[in-house]
C-alpha cells in the first residue's frame, strides 16, 4: 500500500487568471504565486488548506465542459466537493455573490446535504455538509 495522507491540491484548466481568481477569492482562498512555470500555473489556497491550481493554458474560448455538459460520458474528474460546516449560511452566501444554484440542495437518507455551483470556466463545485 502507498501511504497518502490527503490531496494535496486539485489542477483546474481556466481561461483567464483575473476572473478565476476573483470567483475564488470570494470563496476565501488567497493568492499564492503565479503565473509560474511551462504551463503556466497560479496557486490559490484557502485557510482550511484545500489548495487548487490554475492552469493557465485553456485554448477554449466556448467554455465547454465536456465531462458534464455533453451527451457522451467522457472519464475524468467531474468536481471537486469542499465540506462546509453550515449548508444552509454556505447557500445564502452563494446566492448573495449572485451565484447560481445549480443542483440542490439534496439530502441523503444518512443525514449528508450538498449543492453544486460553477466555476466561470463550467467547473463544478460541491459544498458538502456530511451526516451528523
Amino acid at each position: 500500500m502507498i501511504e497518502i495522507s490527503r490531496i494535496n491540491h486539485v489542477g483546474l484548466r481556466v481561461t483567464n487568471l483575473e476572473t478565476t481568481r476573483a470567483f475564488y477569492e470570494s470563496l476565501g482562498f488567497k493568492f499564492l504565486v503565479g503565473p509560474v512555470g511551462p504551463e503556466p500555473v497560479a496557486i490559490m489556497e484557502h485557510p482550511s488548506g484545500v489548495n487548487i491550481n490554475f492552469i493557465l493554458n485553456s485554448s477554449d474560448s466556448e467554455k465547454l465542459n465536456v465531462l458534464m455538459d455533453v451527451p457522451e460520458k467522457h472519464t475524468g474528474y467531474t468536481h471537486v466537493a469542499l465540506e462546509v460546516d453550515d449548508l444552509g449560511a454556505t447557500e445564502s452566501r452563494l446566492v448573495e455573490l449572485g451565484y447560481t444554484i445549480t443542483e440542490g440542495p439534496i439530502s441523503t437518507p444518512d443525514g449528508a446535504s450538498f449543492l453544486f455551483i460553477r466555476d466561470p470556466d463550467d467547473n463544478v463545485i460541491e459544498f458538502h455538509k456530511a451526516a451528523h
